[in-house]
């Protein structure tokens, strides 16, 4: 991996980084660059509650805080910053207002590079509207001073439209800390993780390369005097 300055890594759910990036993340870590991680809700909309339940609509949000603490604290991540807003409301946001908060980051963190989504190619409406809060933001900077943006994407047919992954982070090393990531997020994977588990150690190639192997993307700006 390229030495950063500083990695803003920036999802709307909890579980999101521990599904997404989590090895990505590690290794940026344990490398000794500077990472901030941005969940901008609490999942509190989250269908999941517990396989068997033991959170309800009203617990959840709590629940899911406490799990992402867990996951971040598993993956190493220092600075964490919970910003509040509701699930599933991201794409409803007055206009501009996503953008600005991560102007706000850019400007605080001075980030070399940012992790999202892929905006049109992650499936939930909340994380298309978080890629596209980044996109909007970066388009407005001037190349010279414009952080790289990884994106990742995972919806159907998405390498059809924007081609193969420029980026394959390999990840193996941290297949192990990645299922206890996606573990602390009880509410949502349960008894899923050790399948996932089961799986890896019966070299299933879909789940061996899924733990092994990040891919992302580098978000394909169109500027105007380019």
């Amino acid at each position: 991996m390229k030495k950063e300055r500083h990695v803003l890594v920036i999802f709307p759910h909890p579980d999101d980084e521990s599904y997404c990036v989590p090895g990505t993340i590690s290794s940026y870590i344990e490398n000794g660059t500077p990472l901030t991680y941005v969940c901008l809700t609490l999942g509190e909309m989250g269908r999941g509650l517990g396989n068997p339940p033991f959170a309800t609509r009203e617990s959840l949000s709590t629940i899911r805080e406490q799990e992402l603490k867990e996951a971040v604290k598993i993956l190493g991540i220092k600075d964490v910053r919970m910003m509040g807003y509701r699930d599933k409301t991201l794409e409803f946001e007055t206009p501009g207002k996503l953008k600005k908060m991560v102007q706000q980051l850019i400007e605080e963190l001075n980030p070399t590079l940012i992790i999202s989504f892929y905006p049109g190619y992650a499936v939930h409406p909340d994380h298309n509207a978080t890629g596209e809060a980044v996109v909007e933001a970066l388009a407005d900077m001037p190349t010279s001073k414009r952080p790289t943006f990884h994106a990742f994407a995972f919806s159907n047919n998405h390498e059809a439209e924007i081609g193969p992954p420029d980026i394959l982070n390999s990840v193996k090393k941290y297949a192990s800390r990645k299922l206890d990531a996606l573990g602390a997020h009880a509410s949502q994977f349960g008894v899923a993780v050790k399948e996932m588990e089961r799986k890896y150690l019966e070299g299933v190639p879909e789940i061996v390369e899924w733990l092994e192997i990040e891919p992302l993307w580098i978000y394909p700006f169109k500027d105007a005097n380019e």
